[in-house]
């Protein structure tokens, strides 16, 4: 049983990898992109507020959290877990902005600082919305591959097979005597 539980570590590299890389550019991309002209407000590189903690900061360090999981994964459960904050994550980034005023009047996460209509496209996709549609399909893939693959057992090595020896009776019956 404690074998079905052990998985490849090669089973989520690649997905944590990417999970990982997500998760550092939705927590970075709010401090540095206004050196590419490319932010919400307020649009000064490191300028931090509480919409930029709740809204990509933080699910930015659960997607980093949960892809190094994955990378480092032996066990179904921790990489599962690690699947898990992927998909959370990715779905914090794509819909917190939109459940934000429920707990807050103003914006959170401020507006898209680009004057025209396709750069704040840009931005929100790149922001939130395809960020967290990109987090959540790479978990739920990693998630789906890791429960559908089966475990990896101890296998011994086999006994070599031996033919079963007969040993001639020693009975009269069978012995000829010639007289």
């Amino acid at each position: 049983m404690a074998g079905m539980l052990q998985i490849r570590r090669s089973h989520g590299v690649l997905g944590g990898f990417l999970l990982a890389l997500l998760g550092i550019w939705g927590a970075l991309i709010p401090f540095i992109g206004p050196y590419f002209h490319y932010a919400y407000t307020p649009d000064k590189a490191w300028t931090y507020n509480t919409g930029r903690l709740w809204l990509e900061i933080l699910p930015g360090a659960a997607a980093l959290l949960g892809g190094l999981m994955l990378i480092v994964a032996r066990g179904r459960h921790t990489a599962l877990l690690g699947a898990f904050l992927g998909i959370v994550s990715g779905a914090w980034f794509a819909l917190g902005n939109v459940f934000a005023p429920l707990w807050t009047t103003a914006s959170p996460a401020g507006v898209p600082a680009s004057t025209t209509t396709l750069m704040r496209a840009v931005e929100q996709v790149g922001f939130f919305t395809g960020l967290g549609i990109a987090m959540v399909l790479v978990a739920a893939a990693v998630a789906g591959r890791i429960t559908a693959v089966p475990g990896v057992t101890a296998v011994e090595p086999a006994a070599p097979v031996t033919e079963p020896v007969t040993v001639p009776s020693a009975r009269e019956e069978d012995t000829h005597v010639i007289k």
